[in-house]
């Protein structure tokens, strides 16, 4: 994360208030800060500070996890590996240069939901098809359609404004691809995986595509 894209008004907060705020040792937090875990900034004085709302989506992200059983576990224990490492790369992304450090923290937030929402819906054991799988469909489709405003605001093109969860949604599933390569899984197992992860991106998509619709 680079200083330009944090803003006056962020919260930030000392290494022990985010341990606390984590309910974890203070030695703990180092040890993920110093992988790349969780982001962090030096102070002139060399003491770690934790943007609020990175601290917030991390203890989500972690909820998630300990929801996800078997080889959803696998699945998104690699994929928040792999998006981490893919944040850098993603704001070279040629529609991501002609935007502000505003507006790619607004993406990469947008980024982080959908993440935690696609873990939510890969935990749901009723496999995705009565209310709470119905509940966060919907959530799905509402932050298609926060892509898609926020694209407009920037004057982006329909073409343009998909290719920012069309980056999240190839990583999404290109993890997926690469589990019968680094696991036991089963092939049976690992489509239905993909199938509701495809379903919930799928939605995403298409309200992206409605919002443009609609004018």
């Amino acid at each position: 994360m680079k200083s330009n894209d944090y803003s006056e008004t962020d919260e930030w907060l000392t290494l022990s208030e985010a341990a606390q705020r984590l309910s974890v040792h203070p030695t703990t937090l180092r040890r993920w800060a110093d992988k790349g875990d969780l982001p962090c900034m030096l102070t002139p004085g060399g003491h770690r500070r934790f943007l609020a709302a990175d601290v917030d989506q991390f203890a989500r992200e972690r909820r998630g996890l300990r929801r996800v059983r078997g080889i959803e576990q696998v699945w998104a224990d690699q994929t928040l590996d792999q998006t981490r490492k893919e944040i850098v790369v993603q704001q070279d992304q040629p529609w991501l240069t002609t935007i502000d450090a505003e507006a790619r923290a607004q993406y990469r937030q947008l980024g982080q939901q959908l993440l935690g929402l696609t873990l939510q819906y890969l935990s749901d054991e009723t496999g995705g098809h009565h209310e709470t799988g119905g509940h966060i469909l919907e959530q799905a489709r509402q932050i298609g359609r926060q892509y898609a405003r926020l694209a407009q605001h920037l004057d982006l093109p329909l073409p343009n404004a998909l290719e920012a969860s069309m980056f999240f949604r190839d990583m999404l599933m290109e993890t997926a691809l690469q589990l019968p390569d680094t696991t036991h899984i089963r092939p049976d197992a690992n489509v239905r995986l993909l199938r509701r992860i495809n379903t919930l991106l799928n939605n995403v998509q298409l309200a992206i595509a409605e919002v443009y619709a609609a004018g």
